[in-house]
């Protein structure tokens, strides 16, 4: 994890995830998770490669990760998306793994202020 993108969020998967197939024959999983700011509902687009996600529609999350902009074609036209690409998108009330899952972002942090 590279410490000058980090990502440390928790929030509730608004909708079920989807699963799609790359032309590379990878799958990319994408859930929508909703958090609160200032009272607000937020959507964050989460993107996890490569492997399954055990969650659903209404679970507490705790999500880690980095941000990315992407680029694509779609109708003709060029369109970019921001969203959290998911090194670990565990259920809230598993309390040892959101734990293992919030150390490995406090070190890539802490491992940039050490240098």
């Amino acid at each position: 994890m590279d410490a000058n993108n980090v990502v440390l969020l928790r929030g509730t998967v608004s909708s079920e995830p989807v699963v799609r197939a790359l032309p590379s024959g990878d799958t990319v999983t994408q859930v929508e998770v909703t958090t609160q700011v200032a009272g607000r509902a937020t959507s964050v687009p989460v993107a996890v490669h490569g492997r399954n996600v055990a969650v659903g529609e209404g679970d507490d999350v705790v999500v880690t990760g980095y941000v990315s902009r992407r680029f694509f074609r779609a109708g003709g036209v060029t369109q970019s998306r921001t969203e959290v690409i998911a090194t670990d998108v565990v259920r809230a009330t598993r309390r040892r793994t959101v734990e293992r899952a919030i150390e490995t972002v406090l070190d890539a942090v802490g491992t940039a202020g050490s240098r």
